[in-house]
């Protein structure tokens, strides 16, 4: 029954009452409020927005403003009361539209667009033909779009981006005579680009990215002749660029990145005279980039990044005087940088690192004042550094890393006072450093290593406010510490190894931000300063191979976080504090090569499970892993050695004793449990059905069934075993088919989730459980994270239903039922795929969502084996400067630092990546018995592959740590697994500041695809140091 069969009294009251005079040419206008409450009866509003759409003041006061004409997002005519505007964007609405919205025929701009309307498109808004706007981005309408569109010959504008449309692209679109606006993308669209698409008569914004389209690009494009914006990137063509794109004389902005293209560029393109931006990153083009591109006169952004590029950087790009943005890194360029380009008066961003240029640096850079941007790092660059580069005080990032640059470093960088990123590591510089770094307001990065700078590191250091990194390692400076080293308030990183420093440790009051310090292979003398404990958030110390003395202070045991220790190489005497039996968090302790004496401390666990070599060199030091006995004067064991020996086996009888007892008291309740469970699960859901009340369903997109169906089906035959997927924390999951033979997942919740669940249909905000889940997944859309269709519930009982995924968990392809299944094409294409969704959790995500608990069982595969992450139960909207008040997550997969601070952000989330790529290149659970008692599959892969191995050696190596599975295969090759394997150790790095962004792991995957070059290729790194990209063009998500 439509809206308006229930209002045919008020439609017959309206015909029989005489119009006001105001009104009486026109009578008909007050039958469009009947279409508009068809629409707001239709919808789902849970901001209520609706509020003012009131039918009972509609015909209160008659007259020539009628009352529809002021709610809310109606806009009319003001002569003939027609209802021309409806916009209902940004309300959170949900449903369907009603095909009574066909009877506001007078409508000219509908806009519907950040709501959450699903189903298919309703055919009936083609019954409008006086629409000229149409605006329905960022919703969920999904199946192919509908047939009918041709029929608005008046349409200029239709917006449909980020939607879930399928099928073909509408062939029946050219039929719109007038569109000058097109966006179809952000969807799922298949199949090639209609080669009717280029008879468009009056389009000039073209926008089909991010769909699944494939097929040559057609060049009846070309004839679009009134085109100046086309994106067409993130869609899988095959073929190169089409040379007729060069007819398209209009075209001001172009895009067709990471688009699969190959094939070298046409040159044409330099007839495209009006070209301000052209981007053709992440393809596959090679061959040289055409000299004629220099006519492209009003160039403004050229980013032709990760393609195959060779040769040299044309001269003639000199001439391109209005260019902002020059991005061609990660490619094989070859040759000088043409000197002109340090010239160009508008260049604000140049990116060319990862080729193979070589020749000076143009010294002209920067004399624009308009610098911002320059990384020319890993090439072969040599010369000095230019001078001017910061000559408008608007330089913000300088990174020039592993070339052969020579000289000083120019003073007038340490004036810079926008300068915040400032990497110049493995070069040939010299020198001393210039004061005035750590006056600089915004520089937080500061890398130095290996150069040879000589004479005093500035102690004006110390009073950097923003600096959270400096790393000045391998240098020959010949000097002592400033003393005030530690006194900068941000500095959380500081590396110093193999620097020539003299002198002592300055005092460490002042370092409470510190996470790692580097002061190993020096000449530092005198003892370790007891106020270490000043450094409350320390996690690694490493001053082996100097000159200390003295005893080691307890003060290092006070220390929270603090895992890693290396004191050995040095000349420290007295014995080991007993005080480190108390520290929990110590993993890593190395004193060898010293002058201890005394026994080691025995009642912690830390002691017992450190190897021998951790203490070697110290003929003084006794018991424990020394495996020598503490003498008395008379050469007897010591009474205390043999009680604790005593102790130690009758502590051992009383552990198997317990843990005899704990294993049958947790078989008792676990069996009890079982029972329980399964004598509810005899009585399905129609118990709880009848202690609740009816069974409702809120759906996400169009559903063709209903509760009870979804109950039904849960119930039949008492939930048999071969319906359930999977137990969880939260629920038990179910395989069910639905009467119209969809098959769907089902999370039916524990009974004790129910009260959250309640919550979270009401609306109310919270941050646990099954809310989380809902409120994750309810919104975000990405191909790479599970959807949620909906949920039911019944007020007692809740059941959340998922689209199904044919091919499991990737737990079960690499542990599980398909043991060592998936070959190296396939699982790439997985660890791909939960990085891309990651990535969009991180950084599309406002506020970021961390996942916390990313483990391959929560990693599915759809039917083309495509990666999608799950269960959102632990996630968390995050906001900065949050810490959680207990541990989520799995063991195996936590930060380490997470564990002890409880501090949460999206560095968690990396490490966890990082185990699943260590699980997905070694076929390995993440905790084994075969990596040794407290180990890790982290701990055990580093074991494996020592941090200085050369890459010879690694090829050599990873044999003995990939999947069996992976090895025998034909068609895996070791250097792309080896670059995965580098990802993943650099994503578990013990300090969290190591850890690269998820966008720069998307980026660094990409270069582990076949025949992918690995960005450090050529460059010694013995610190597994991937150079995390710099630039935000060229990485997307």
């Amino acid at each position: 029954m439509t809206l308006f069969s229930l209002l045919l009294p008020i439609q017959f009251l309206i015909l029989i009452t005489p119009p006001p005079p105001a009104a009486a040419e026109e009578a008909a206008p007050p039958l469009q409020i009947l279409p508009l409450l068809a629409i707001k009866s239709s919808l789902k509003d849970p901001l209520n927005s609706f509020k003012d759409w009131d039918p009972t003041t509609a015909f209160s006061r008659p007259g020539p403003n009628p009352a529809w004409c002021r709610w809310s997002g109606v806009g009319c005519d003001r002569r003939t009361r027609h209802v021309t505007t409806l916009d209902l964007s940004g309300r959170n609405l949900s449903g369907t539209l009603p095909d009574d919205i066909k009877y506001l025929s007078h409508l000219r701009r509908l806009n519907l667009s950040n709501n959450y309307l699903a189903g298919r498109f309703p055919a009936a808004v083609f019954h409008l033909r006086r629409l000229r706007t149409i605006d329905v981005n960022h919703n969920c309408f999904n199946s192919s779009f509908p047939a009918g569109l041709s029929a608005l010959e008046s349409l200029t504008f239709l917006n449909a981006y980020s939607n879930c449309f399928t099928g073909p692209l509408p062939d029946e679109a050219v039929g719109l005579r007038n569109l000058e606006y097109l966006n179809l993308g952000g969807s799922y669209f298949r199949g090639e680009i209609p080669a009717s698409y280029g008879s468009f008569s009056k389009l000039r914004y073209l926008f089909l990215q991010g769909n699944s389209l494939s097929g040559n690009i057609p060049g009846n494009l070309g004839a679009l002749k009134n085109l100046e914006h086309m994106e067409l990137g993130y869609n899988a063509f095959a073929g190169g660029l089409p040379a007729e794109l060069s007819n398209v004389s209009n075209l001001v902005y172009l895009d067709i990145s990471s688009a699969k293209l190959s094939g070298n560029l046409p040159g044409e393109f330099g007839r495209l005279r009006k070209m301000e931006t052209l981007l053709l990153y992440e393809n596959s083009l090679s061959g040289s980039i055409p000299a004629r591109w220099s006519e492209m006169e009003a160039l403004r952004i050229l980013d032709l990044s990760n393609n195959k590029l060779s040769g040299e950087i044309p001269a003639s790009f000199s001439d391109m005087k209005r260019l902002i943005t020059l991005n061609l890194m990660n490619n094989n360029l070859t040759g000088e940088i043409p000197r002109g380009i340090g010239d160009l008066p508008d260049l604000e961003s140049l990116s060319l690192w990862n080729n193979s240029l070589s020749g000076f640096l143009p010294q002209g850079l920067g004399s624009n004042s308009r610098l911002q941007k320059l990384d020319v790092s890993s090439n072969s660059l040599s010369g000095p550094i230019p001078r001017n580069l910061c000559l408008g005080d608007r330089l913000i990032k300088l990174i020039l890393f592993s070339n052969k640059f020579v000289g000083e470093i120019p003073t007038s960088l340490s004036n810079c006072v926008s300068l915040y990123r400032f990497r110049i590591q493995d070069n040939h510089l010299n020198g001393s450093i210039p004061r005035g770094f750590g006056r600089l307001p915004n520089l937080t990065y500061f890398e130095l290593s290996k150069n040879m700078f000589t004479g005093l590191i500035p102690d004006d250091i110390g009073n950097a406010a923003k600096l959270e990194f400096l790393n000045v390692s391998e240098n020959r400076f010949d000097s002592r510490l400033p003393e005030n080293i530690w006194k900068a308030p941000s500095l959380q990183i500081f590396a110093a190894s193999a620097a020539g420093l003299i002198g002592g440790i300055p005092n460490f009051v002042g370092c409470r931000n510190f996470y790692r310090i580097e002061l190993d292979r020096n000449n530092l003398s005198g003892s370790i300063p007891w106020d270490i404990g000043h450094c409350e958030k320390l996690i690694s110390l490493n001053l082996r191979r100097n000159s200390l003395s003295g005893i080691i202070p307890w003060e290092i045991t006070t220390l929270p976080s603090i895992t890693d220790v290396d004191l050995s190489h040095n000349v420290l005497t007295g014995a080991i504090p007993t005080s480190f039996n108390n520290c929990t968090t110590l993993e890593n302790f190395n004193v060898s090569y010293n002058r201890l004496t005394g026994p080691l401390p025995s009642s912690g666990l830390l002691f017992s499970s450190l190897h021998p070599s951790s203490f070697t060199g110290n003929d003084g030091l006794c018991g424990g892993a020394t495996k020598k006995p503490c003498l008395e004067e008379n050469g007897a064991a010591a009474p205390a050695e043999i009680r604790r020996r005593r102790k130690k086996t009758a502590g051992a009888i009383v552990w198997i004793v317990a843990a005899a007892i704990g294993i049958g008291l947790f078989i008792l309740i676990a069996g009890s449990r079982c029972f329980q469970a399964t004598a509810a699960y005899g009585r399905g859901l129609s118990s709880t059905q009848d202690s609740g009340g009816p069974w409702s369903l809120t759906a996400f997109q169009r559903l063709n069934f209903t509760a009870e169906d979804v109950v039904e089906a849960v119930d039949d035959g008492g939930g048999g075993g071969e319906k359930i997927l999977g137990m969880g924390s939260a629920g038990t999951v179910y395989k069910v088919e639905m009467p119209g033979g969809e098959v769907i997942a089902v999370k039916k919740l524990w009974r004790q989730q129910k009260e959250a669940a309640a919550e979270a249909v009401a609306g109310r905000r919270r941050r646990g459980g099954v809310v989380a889940e809902v409120e994750v997944l309810g919104n975000v859309r990405h191909r790479n994270i599970v959807r949620l269709l909906g949920w039911c519930s019944n007020g007692r009982r809740t059941m959340l239903l998922y689209e199904y995924m044919e091919n499991g968990s990737l737990a079960e392809l690499l542990h599980g039922r398909r043991k060592g299944g998936g070959d190296w094409a396939a699982r790439y294409k997985i660890a791909m795929g939960v990085a891309q969704g990651l990535c969009y959790l991180h950084h599309d995500c406002d506020p970021v969502i961390v996942h916390r608990d990313l483990k391959p069982s929560n990693i599915l595969l759809d039917g083309q084996m495509e990666a999608r992450v799950a269960d959102f139960g632990v996630a968390k909207l995050f906001q900065y400067n949050e810490s959680m008040s207990v541990i989520a997550g799995s063991y195996g997969y936590i930060a380490p630092e997470y564990a002890y601070t409880l501090q949460v952000d999206e560095k968690s989330d990396i490490y966890s990546f990082g185990v699943v790529l260590m699980e997905i290149l070694t076929g390995k659970k993440s905790v084994d018995s075969e990596f040794g008692e407290g180990n890790n599959i982290v701990d055990w892969l580093r074991s494996k592959i020592k941090p200085n191995t050369t890459t010879t050696t690694i090829t050599t190596t990873i044999d003995h740590v990939l999947d069996e599975n992976l090895v025998s295969m034909s068609g895996s090759p070791k250097e792309e697994m080896m670059l995965l394997l580098r990802v993943a150790l650099l994503c578990t790095s013990r300090n969290p500041a190591d850890r690269p962004s998820m966008r720069d792991v998307v980026s660094m995957l990409h270069e582990a695809k076949p025949k992918g070059k690995c960005r450090g290729e050529g460059v010694p790194d013995d610190s597994w140091d991937f150079k995390k990209p710099e630039t935000g063009n060229g990485i997307h998500c």
